[in-house]
């Protein structure tokens, strides 16, 4: 026997394995065959290197201990020795791992006699967690029953300490990842096997048990727990199979690129879902089930069994008494009524203390969510229970959680099914259902003052909404339809409205939260997509809006959508944006839509208010208007006059012959403005994206005209990579340098391709390219939807140049791996024709299309 023989043996088995996996073996039955299997090839090897005539106990320990061993499972070994091994046991241990390292077996091992493991163990939790599921596998029979003896002394990690360490260990593993993780480690995150392990760990060590079907013996554990614990760690299991099989190596990341291969080999097939989001939803809902089956009994064990708990009873009335933060119920019966379920959470909105439920009353708040035979909705009384949870100041902390353990569920039947549910994208960071609790926090953040830094506005808004319940329930239901095929946003209004009239909210509220649910998108989709500073696209925003208070409950929920969608969609741009167009749609609900705004009137305010900041730091007038006389007049309605005071500025004591480039101290919309003034030449958009892109640089606006004597004047709004401002005196220095010698030099730009990012290779986005009409017969205003591979700005900049036609201004909107980008372009001066449309759609189609080949051949 040869390592390469044993290798491919184990290929040959581990392909046999995945066919009975496939066509429906149970996993268990597979990961218990497989460590069977390893533990009669180690049986073997230890004969063949001579390793059975010393007096070395070979032991399994860790996973492999408990018999259990995944396709790419690490196999953790412990050599345990009398004494310092011999020079001839050394070389036949040697011989014994290095044949299989050979043989590609994924070995972790540890050579130590009793002594040594004892006093390693008695400092380290992770290494007394291993011997506590040791197995003997051959050797010394008499050594092995002393380390069990020396594991069980009451002074070797009593169950009390044991706990704490585990208990924190679990803890700090929580902190490093989420359960909603878009590529969630199976094994660490939140609600994942390790945390199934965690509670058969703690109590293993305090009853001495070996499974978790004993814990049903001492009473820790009821039959119908340990069925879902069961039931969660195999398709915890069956999922980590699948990963193994698919990557042939280590890996416990549900990246990307494996999850539709492992929602293939789980035998999920495309329909209304795609197979890897009916899978990824399982998945959600199965550690929902194992977080809150872990928190229950280890609040449990630490309460009834270690007396960790030294919490004062306080009574409050008849139902309720409360231990510190968690509130329990008085009676064991008392949620045999529906609308108990829903009371309980109305008396937390009501008392601030409360933070969480006692676990014992959450054993039986299970029990009875179980047993419910219809919706909660279905009930009078819990209708009438949850309209006063929406009027409770703090009822979204009482949906929180709500959410937490399931009853948002229960009552609400339209929840259940966005549960879990994921899209497979790099925008929406959570399943819809968490998505939706977040944007419920982030309204109630909104009236805590510590963040009233970070939502100004709303922290106003949100106390002046007549009814904040409308809003609470338009949040509840803005994606409630996703999932479903058809417009989330028309289906939920819907929804919204029936549930209004079910719960008999009068007329004018139901039309209110089912115009928000309807209409959630509209205000961020005009502030990042469209022109704001257009007067006709803020009276079209504000005829859709019509009130005042409805735009007061439409930012709200704007603002929460957004920042609950992931973490790093919010900032200071898009918040400049909607602050923006809320007080410009103010101004026209304010003054009516018959008073239109006047052009010739803003024009001359804008020149007006720059030219006494010019003048005020020493400009002639006449040298002012001299040189405003070269520029386009739709330039002073584009820019605001502190813009236009410093740009002129800018140009004004620029000397000499070089491009002008600036970048502005001052915020512009939560970005940083960049000011190009050259003439304007060949590719000039292009070739300032493809710089900025080549520095990590994202442009979010970019407006671009030229004087009447052929000389750029483009202004750019760009952000470092994270969101934050471009303020660093070296990183605007090196800008301006690469920036002025590109556009200096008369040189043809050569652009090189970035690397498409890893987690950005497995999505593709279907090109898609609209014309939009608009009152302005000088210009077209295009959408493109495409792929957002790096340097995409660039190439649509070009494919404009080889087309012949001007881009007037740009706004650009990112959505995971999807661009959404508009840009108003015209030709001589005039909007494309339909001619000239045609043309533009093949060739950005052609271009871009090429471009993805491209990527993906690399």
């Amino acid at each position: 026997m040869n390592a390469q023989e044993v290798k491919d043996y184990l290929i040959k088995s581990a392909k046999d394995d995945l066919q009975l996996f496939t066509s429906g073996t149970d996993v268990r039955e597979l990961v218990f065959k497989r460590s069977n299997q390893i533990d009669q090839l180690l049986l073997q090897l230890w004969q063949h290197f001579g390793l059975d005539k010393s007096d070395i106990s070979l032991i399994a320990v860790g996973g492999y201990g408990r018999g259990e061993l995944h396709p790419k499972s690490d196999i953790d070994l412990l050599f345990l020795l009398k004494t310092e091994p011999s020079p001839p046991q050394q070389q036949a241990l040697s011989d014994f791992i290095t044949f299989m390292w050979d043989a590609k077996l994924n070995i972790g091992h540890s050579t130590r006699t009793l002594a040594e493991t004892y006093e390693q163990a008695k400092d380290d939790v992770t290494i007394a967690t291993n011997l506590l599921e040791a197995r003997l596998l051959t050797g010394d029979q008499g050594l092995f029953e002393q380390l069990q003896q020396l594991v069980k002394e009451p002074l070797f990690w009593p169950a009390k300490a044991f706990f704490k360490a585990k208990y924190e260990e679990q803890l700090v593993r929580h902190q490093k990842a989420s359960a909603f993780d878009l590529e969630p480690n199976i094994k660490s995150c939140p609600g994942g096997l390790r945390d199934i392990q965690t509670i058969t760990w703690v109590t293993m060590r305090h009853f001495d048990a070996r499974r978790l079907d004993e814990l049903v013996e001492y009473g820790f554990l009821d039959e119908a727990e340990l069925n879902e614990l069961n039931e969660c760690r195999d398709f915890l299991w069956q999922v980590r199979y699948a990963l193994h099989s698919c990557v042939r190596r280590p890996e416990e990341r549900l990246l990307f690129d494996l999850q539709h291969q492992v929602a293939e080999l789980l035998g999920y097939k495309n329909s209304t879902q795609l197979a890897v989001e009916q899978m990824m939803k399982r998945y959600y809902r199965t550690v929902r089930r194992v977080i809150e089956l872990n928190q229950m009994l280890l609040q449990l064990f630490k309460r009834a069994t270690l007396g960790l708990t030294k919490l004062t009873m306080s009574p409050m009335n008849a139902d309720f008494r409360r231990f510190g933060r968690y509130l329990d119920v008085c009676q064991q019966d008392y949620f045999d009524k529906p609308e108990n379920i829903l009371k309980f959470f109305l008396e937390v909105a009501r008392n601030s203390n409360i933070q969480e439920v006692y676990a014992p009353t959450l054993r039986l708040l299970r029990k009875a969510r179980r047993s419910l035979t219809e919706p909660l909705v279905n009930h009078p009384a819990c209708r009438k229970v949850f309209i006063e949870l929406l009027r409770e100041p703090r009822g979204i902390a009482a949906f929180k959680l709500m959410h937490k353990y399931n009853i948002m569920a229960s009552y609400l039947p339209a929840w259940r099914d966005i549960e879990g549910q994921m899209q497979f994208d790099l925008f929406h960071a959570y399943t819809v259902d968490e998505h939706t609790n977040r944007l419920l926090q982030n309204i109630e953040r909104f009236s805590k003052p510590e963040h009233k830094e970070e939502f100004p506005l709303g922290s106003i808004l949100i106390l002046q909404l007549p009814k904040r319940g409308l809003l609470v329930l338009a949040a509840i239901f803005h994606d409630i339809a996703k999932g479903r095929g058809g417009d989330h946003s028309e289906l939920g209004a819907v929804d919204a409205l029936e549930f209004c009239q079910q719960h008999q909210l009068n007329m004018h509220d139901g039309r209110l939260v089912a115009w928000l649910v309807e209409n959630h998108l509209l205000m961020s989709t005009v502030a990042q997509r469209r022109d704001i500073n257009d007067p006709d696209v803020v009276n079209n925003f504000a005829l859709k809006v019509s009130d005042a208070s409805r735009l007061d409950y439409l930012y709200c929920l704007t603002v929460a959508d957004i920042c609950a969608t992931n973490d790093t969609l919010w900032n200071n741009w898009k918040g400049s944006l909607l602050r923006e167009l809320y007080f410009s749609t103010s101004r026209v609900l304010a003054r009516g839509q018959q008073q239109a705004i006047d052009l010739e009137e803003r024009i001359a305010e804008h020149q007006a208010k720059a030219l006494k900041e010019l003048s005020r730091k020493g400009f002639k007038a006449s040298m002012v208007e001299t040189l405003w006389q070269r520029f386009p007049s739709d330039y002073f309605i584009k820019f605001q006059p502190r813009q236009i005071s410093w740009q002129t500025e800018g140009i004004l004591k620029h000397k000499n012959d070089a491009p002008l480039i600036m970048l502005s101290k001052d915020q512009v919309r939560g970005g940083t403005e960049l000011f190009v003034y050259c003439p304007d030449k060949s590719k000039l958009f292009t070739t300032v994206v493809s710089q900025l892109g080549a520095k990590n640089i994202t442009v979010h606006d970019a407006i671009i005209f030229s004087t009447k004597d052929d000389f750029a004047l483009d202004s750019f709004v760009i952000m470092e990579s994270d969101g934050t401002q471009v303020n660093k005196t070296a990183r605007i220095n090196s800008i301006k340098k690469s920036l002025e010698q590109v556009l200096g030099s008369d040189k043809p730009v050569k652009f090189s391709q970035p690397r498409l990012p890893r987690q950005m290779k497995h999505f593709s986005v279907e090109t898609k390219v609209t014309f939009i009409e608009t009152k302005d017969p000088a210009t077209t205003l295009v959408e493109v939807m495409a792929f957002d591979e790096p340097g995409l700005l660039a190439k649509i900049g070009e494919v404009f140049h080889q087309c012949g036609f001007e881009l007037e201004s740009a706004k650009i909107t990112t959505i995971g791996e999807r661009a959404e980008d508009f840009f108003t372009v015209s030709a001589d001066g005039k909007a494309l024709s339909q001619s000239q449309q045609l043309q533009l759609h093949t060739a950005m189609l052609e271009h871009l299309s090429e471009s993805a080949q491209e990527l993906e051949a690399n």
